[in-house]
């Protein structure tokens, strides 16, 4: 569905452009110029606008020039071959540059020249066709000519162009667009992936193509068969009219006298000269003759003679045609005939038998007419080939309609939305933003279910960007939760939660037979001295003091706070095997920072440590590991006399 907007711009283009030509025409005629000027407005328009509205002018300049003349219908296809040309180099950039437009000329002159001749040759009568050479010589005459007329055309065409702003060609170009101009890139990329036999426009035009075709050629096809059947009909009534002249001149009565005296029957040459004459009330009538229709054959009464045949004589009998054969039974009967059309040595004829009856209604003989066809076939000829010639023109432009159709409201579209899609980038949200701006940009506008897949192609790809932002968001904060919920707050270290769940995949080893880890039990000692000397504040910076120093023996990713004063160790694989080695380095910090006078008292740390190795003998789960360390740093606390007293 066309825009009204946009129809009305279309509708006054087009009228601008016919206009142009009109005018052309009717100063070319005026000043009786050697050049038809017709093909101006159509090469403008057809470089500013298009094809489509370039084509238009040209047929319509054609359909109003034939409400003059005629013969202006059959020439719509050169017309509409100017218009695809114009509009094929302004597209690579010939009506940029003067030197460049001066190149279409010979190009535009021969395509024209070239059909133009076709035309010509075609609405001839088939009897004037001209041999080869004189259609090669016919053509360069044409040639000339409309190098000088399409170069005149063209040039005006140029400058004309050249008035026009850069921004307002791209406009009027972009008229019958059913949404925003597309990118370079997007264009490029567009153009490029297609391919010539999967792609949609392929197979839409193919399609418009066929049925344009099929319409033309059943169109043509009714067209000539309700002519011919026409022609013939008409020849049929001129025919019968002459033959009822010739029955009415015979004498049933003398019928046989005829056939055994001939000319030497009194009135027999009166009645011959009287055929003569009726005969040449006609130009078409080949043969005139009066048969008595007998078992062994036509026994003539009379035949006339032509310039090429020599007529048979009174009495003679000639055989039957094997183009009577079917009516045989009807005239051997003495009833009518249908006429019959045959095409023989004596070429195309038309051949009508009518009956002479007598007062008792009693056949005594036919008389006969054979009526040249020869110009029904040249008229019906001249008639297909004009119809062709208009129909070219017509099929042309339906099918330019159709494709400008099918091409801006639903192949390019389709095109874009694909690669909108397949181009969709998920790298960043920055990426996914742009992109969603591309699909928007695209703004198609088309007014059918194409729009609406448009509007839900956009709405469903937004919604969708919505929701994986929204989940991006939920699976951050959730990260956070998670991570909030298996750290300690004060010390930033995994806490008693995580402790539990990383530590219950060796329940699994455990019942597998495979398990082999170790448990570091560590104590704050004096924890409650700290707080209540120097508040807890103090004592804080306490613990994130021990934990800091148990992170720099450990590795931070190994050490968890399970209880106020409390930390775990978990050593597993490689690193088991240096366990006593990192809880050796780790008392001797504790002795290292407590010895530092330096150091303020909530710096120097001090702590208990008790280590459990997994023993398959007596550990049933991790729990009974812990329990060993635990009991492993009671009594490591015992001899470090750092167990407290209140």
């Amino acid at each position: 569905m066309i825009r009204s907007d946009l129809a009305v711009k279309l509708v006054l283009i087009c009228f601008a452009g016919v206009i142009l030509n009109v005018t052309g025409s009717v100063l070319a005629q005026k000043f009786d110029l050697p050049i038809f000027l017709d093909t101006i407005g159509t090469a403008f328009i057809a470089a500013l606008c298009g094809y489509v509205p370039g084509i238009t002018v040209g047929f319509l300049t054609n359909v109003i020039g034939s409400g003059f003349n005629i013969d202006e219908m059959y020439f719509g296809l050169v017309n509409i071959i100017v218009a695809v040309m114009s509009d094929f180099f302004y597209k690579d950039g010939y009506y940029e540059k003067f030197s460049k437009v001066l190149m279409t000329i010979p190009a535009t002159a021969l395509m024209t020249g070239l059909f133009g001749t076709l035309i010509e040759e075609l609405l001839k009568q088939m009897n004037a066709f001209q041999t080869f050479v004189a259609v090669g010589e016919h053509f360069l005459r044409n040639f000339s000519g409309e190098v000088a007329d399409k170069g005149l055309a063209i040039l005006i065409a140029f400058f004309m162009l050249k008035l026009i702003s850069p921004e307002l060609k791209k406009n009027f170009r972009l008229i019958g667009n059913m949404q925003a101009p597309l990118t370079p890139e997007m264009r490029a990329a567009i153009n490029k992936r297609s391919r010539f036999i999967s792609s949609l426009r392929t197979k839409m035009i193919a399609t418009l193509m066929s049925i344009t075709l099929l319409l033309a050629i059943f169109i043509s096809a009714i067209s000539y068969k309700i002519y011919q059947e026409s022609a013939i009909r008409d020849r049929i009534r001129i025919a019968d009219g002459i033959i009822t002249m010739v029955v009415n001149k015979i004498d049933p009565k003398r019928v046989d006298e005829f056939i055994e005296l001939g000319h030497q029957a009194e009135g027999y040459n009166e009645v011959e000269r009287e055929l003569y004459a009726i005969r040449a009330l006609n130009s078409d009538v080949q043969f005139i003759y009066v048969y008595k229709i007998m078992e062994d054959g036509c026994h003539v009464v009379f035949d006339l003679d032509t310039a090429d045949v020599e007529a048979s004589e009174p009495g003679e009998v000639e055989e039957f045609e094997e183009a009577f054969e079917k009516n045989l039974p009807d005239l051997f009967a003495g009833r009518p005939i249908a006429p019959i059309i045959s095409d023989d040595t004596f070429g195309h004829l038309l051949t009508i038998y009518k009956p002479v009856y007598d007062s008792t209604g009693h056949c005594t003989c036919y008389a006969g007419i054979d009526f040249s066809m020869d110009e029904v076939y040249d008229h019906n000829r001249m008639f297909i080939s004009r119809v062709i010639s208009i129909f070219s023109s017509v099929v042309v432009l339906i099918f330019a309609l159709g494709l400008w159709f099918v091409e801006n409201n639903i192949i390019l579209p389709v095109k874009t939305m694909e690669w909108c899609a397949r181009n969709f980038a998920y790298d960043s949200e920055e990426a996914r933003a742009r992109n969603i701006q591309h699909i928007r940009d695209l703004d198609i506008k088309t007014n059918d279910e194409i729009e609406n897949l448009y509007s839900a192609f956009l709405k469903t790809t937004s919604d969708s960007m919505n929701y994986f932002e929204n989940l991006k968001r939920s699976k951050i904060q959730l990260a956070v939760m998670d991570e909030l919920a298996h750290k300690d707050a004060l010390t930033g270290l995994k806490n008693k939660a995580a402790y539990n769940e990383d530590t219950a995949k060796f329940e699994v080893e455990i019942s597998q037979g495979s398990a082999e880890f170790a448990i570091i039990m560590i104590d704050v000692n004096f924890l409650k001295r700290v707080n209540d000397t120097y508040g807890h504040e103090r004592g804080n910076e306490y613990l994130i003091n021990a934990g800091k120093l148990a992170c720099s023996v450990f590795g931070e990713d190994k050490v968890y706070r399970i209880g106020g004063d409390e930390f775990v160790v978990v050593l597993a694989d490689k690193e088991l095997a240096s366990c006593e080695e990192l809880v050796t380095s780790m008392r001797n910090m504790i002795k290292k920072v407590q010895a530092d006078s330096t150091l303020q008292p909530w710096e120097k740390v001090s702590a208990a440590i008790g280590v459990a190795y997994f023993d398959e003998l007596h550990d049933k789960t991790a729990e009974d590991v812990f329990k060993r360390a635990d009991a492993d740093m009671y009594n490591n606390k015992l001899a470090m006399k750092a167990t407290r007293k209140d």
